[in-house]
């Protein structure tokens, strides 16, 4: 099946029979249960599986609204933003007039797994699943730019100008996501849904490296590394953040010395994705996530 007909699948077939890790899980691991209930299961302290595929819905929010808005223009459908909590609007984001036609290939590819990621955890989550929040696609931008040199104190950073713009916005998103899914594994209970973040992960760590490797090829070296501190500094104490390295040394895939990724917990992404909190005007949200983490 190619990814066209996959997507046209997705849109057209029943969440039932829908393809996929929680698709099968939600049928055959979880009888009679309803989903939210199963995944809830086994829990025994901290964060529930409800909440921890809640909190990663809130950020492939923020992803497919960023990458879907830069490539076609608009956003995510009414049907895929209902749920618990008070449904936010979208501001900022249009079409990036990319002037390379493998960037925006590339931008197409990502945000289409990203819509399909909302979808997937809306899917297993059912009527537990919350609703889109408030997405800041602008002025938050200004923010992370200013904080990590890029720009001005007075000057305002376009994610949407142009497609170097667009890869320096996707670079301050796609990192973050892998090490959110990475520190998720150990808080995880249910193995079905363990296995489902996995792969959510493995696509997440392909889009990063995509990122990573276009920015390499234009030589923003500088650029990345002030971005790469900036998110450094935002996420509290350690060094979890890397850069591209130079023009000599490669550094497209940020491991420890393991060659391991590196984990963050809930608390270090959401100081990332709300820029230090209310000083920044919670940054990504500007109404904070929907959901009991955030």
């Amino acid at each position: 099946m190619t990814r066209q007909d996959r997507q046209a699948s997705i849109v057209s077939a029943s969440t039932l029979g829908r393809r996929g890790v929680l698709g099968a899980m939600s049928l055959a691991a979880f009888g009679s249960l309803t989903v939210p209930a199963a995944l809830g299961a086994g829990a025994e302290t901290g964060p529930s599986d409800v909440d921890i595929l809640n909190f990663a819905l809130n950020l492939e929010y923020l992803e497919a609204e960023f990458y879907l808005r830069a490539v076609t223009g608009h956003g995510l459908s009414s049907s895929d933003i209902d749920g618990r909590g008070r449904l936010g609007p979208v501001t900022g984001g249009r079409r990036v007039p990319f002037r390379t036609r493998a960037f925006r290939n590339y931008a197409r590819e990502i945000a289409g797994d990203e819509a399909d990621h909302v979808r997937f955890i809306r899917q297993a989550l059912g009527s537990a699943a919350v609703a889109r929040p408030a997405i800041d696609l602008d002025w938050a931008f200004t923010v992370a730019a200013r904080a990590a040199g890029l720009i001005g104190p007075g000057a305002r950073f376009d994610a949407f100008a142009n497609e170097t713009n667009f890869l320096l916005a996707a670079f301050i998103f796609e990192d973050v996501g892998v090490t959110a899914y990475k520190g998720a594994a150990r808080l995880i209970g249910n193995k079905d849904v363990l296995e489902a973040a996995a792969g959510i992960l493995a696509v997440e760590a392909y889009h990063a490296g995509e990122i990573r490797t276009l920015l390499y090829g234009l030589g923003l070296f500088d650029q990345v590394k002030a971005i790469s501190d900036a998110r450094d500094g935002l996420d509290g104490p350690g060094d979890k953040d890397q850069g591209i390295g130079n023009s000599e040394v490669a550094n497209v895939v940020p491991a420890d010395r393991n060659g391991i990724a590196f984990s963050r917990g809930p608390g270090e992404v959401l100081n990332i994705v709300y820029l230090g909190g209310a000083g920044a005007r919670f940054g990504f949200f500007p109404q904070r996530l929907n959901g009991t983490i955030g």
